[in-house]
C-alpha cells in the first residue's frame, strides 16, 4: 500500500527535563533531581511519533540559527522526516522547554517559544503543494494563532483534512473550529473550548457535542488513563486505554496524535485508529522524555508492560 502524506505544522523545542521527588512549590527548591536534555516541542514530538510509526511525514517549523536548531534538523532527518520546509530564524533562538517531572510522572512545563513564534503565513507559502497533496495536516497551538487560523482557511478552501490538537489551551474562534476535520483536546482543553468540565464519559459526550455544533467534524477528547472519547457521525463512545505504570506523561498526547494520524493515513477506521493511538500513548508514558518515548511500530505490536 502506498503511504499517504502527513504534513505536521508546529513547534520544535529542546526539552530540559529535571526529575525529582515532587514538583517545587512557589519559592521552594527541590534537590536530588536527575537532569536530561532531549529534543521536544509539540509539533516536533508529533512529527517524530508519526515517523517512528512508519508515517510519511513532512514537517513545517521554525528553529533558530543555533546549535539546538541544527541538532533538531539532523534528528528529524535521522527519522526520515522531510525537512525542506523547516526554516532558520537569524534573530530568535530555538525554542526551549523547562520540564519538571515528579515521582508519579506528573509534570510542570515552562516554554520559551523563541523562533516558533516567528512561524508565519510566509513560511507556509513554499509548502502549499505539499499541504494540498497531504492526506492529513496536523497542527497544535505552540505556533502563532494567526498562523493556525490561516492554515484553517487554507484547509477549508482546498477541502483538506486539518487535525488540530488545541494545546497549550487557549480560546479559539468558531471560524477556526468550523474549518477542522478533527479536534483532539484533553479534558482541560475541552473544558476551555466547550464550557463543560470533562470528568467522565457522560461529560465528555456533552462537551464533544457542543464542539461539533460549532462545526468540528470529529471530536476526540483524550482522558488520560480512562482512554479517549470519540464523537463522530458514526461513533460516540469512550475507547479505553491500557493500564500501565506511569513514569512520565510528557508528550503522551503528542504520541497519541502522531499515532492517530498514521493509522488514519493507512485507511484504518476511526475506532481502530484511536485504539492504535491509545496503545502508542500508553507505551510513551512508561518512558522518560518526549521524542525519546515515542514507540516504533515493533514496540506496539507486542503487549505493553502492565503493572
Amino acid at each position: 500500500m502506498e503511504k499517504q502524506k502527513i504534513v505536521v505544522v508546529g513547534s520544535s523545542n529542546t526539552d530540559m527535563v529535571l526529575k525529582s521527588n515532587h514538583l517545587p512549590l512557589p519559592g521552594e527548591t527541590v534537590l536530588g533531581g536527575k537532569f536530561t536534555m532531549n529534543p521536544g516541542g509539540k509539533g516536533a514530538n508529533q512529527a517524530v511519533a508519526a515517523a517512528r510509526l512508519q508515517g510519511d511525514v513532512v514537517f513545517i517549523s521554525r528553529v533558530g540559527n543555533d546549535l539546538f536548531g541544527k541538532q533538531a534538523i539532523k534528528g528529524f532527518e535521522k527519522h526520515g522526516i522531510d525537512t525542506r520546509f523547516i526554516t532558520q530564524d537569524e534573530k530568535e533562538a530555538s525554542g526551549v522547554a523547562l520540564i519538571m517531572v515528579d515521582e508519579k510522572g506528573e509534570n510542570s512545563i515552562s516554554v520559551a517559544l523563541g523562533a516558533n513564534n516567528t512561524l508565519g503565513k510566509s513560511h507556509l507559502q513554499p509548502a502549499k503543494e505539499a499541504l494540498k497533496n497531504s492526506a492529513f495536516i496536523l497542527t497544535q497551538l505552540e505556533a502563532p494563532l494567526a498562523t493556525v487560523e490561516y492554515l484553517g482557511e487554507f484547509a477549508r478552501e482546498n477541502q483538506l483534512k486539518l487535525i488540530l490538537n488545541p494545546a497549550p489551551a487557549q480560546p479559539l474562534s468558531d471560524t477556526l473550529l468550523a474549518s477542522l476535520h478533527m479536534l483532539t483536546p484533553n479534558e482541560i482543553e475541552a473544558e476551555l473550548l466547550s464550557g463543560v468540565k470533562v470528568v467522565d464519559e457522560s461529560s465528555a459526550m456533552t462537551a464533544a457535542t457542543i464542539l461539533r455544533q460549532k462545526g468540528v467534524g470529529i471530536v476526540i477528547i483524550t482522558m488520560g488513563s480512562q482512554g479517549a472519547f470519540v464523537l463522530s457521525d458514526e461513533l460516540a463512545e469512550l475507547v479505553p486505554s491500557q493500564k500501565v505504570k506511569v513514569v512520565d506523561t510528557t508528550a503522551a498526547g503528542d504520541t497519541f496524535n502522531g499515532a492517530l494520524v498514521v493509522a488514519l493515513s493507512e485507511g484504518k477506521d476511526l475506532k481502530s485508529a484511536v485504539e492504535f493511538a491509545n496503545k502508542a500513548a500508553a507505551y510513551a508514558v512508561e518512558i522518560l522524555g518526549a521524542q525519546t518515548s515515542a514507540p516504533s511500530r515493533k514496540d506496539i505490536e507486542i503487549p505493553t508492560k502492565t503493572e
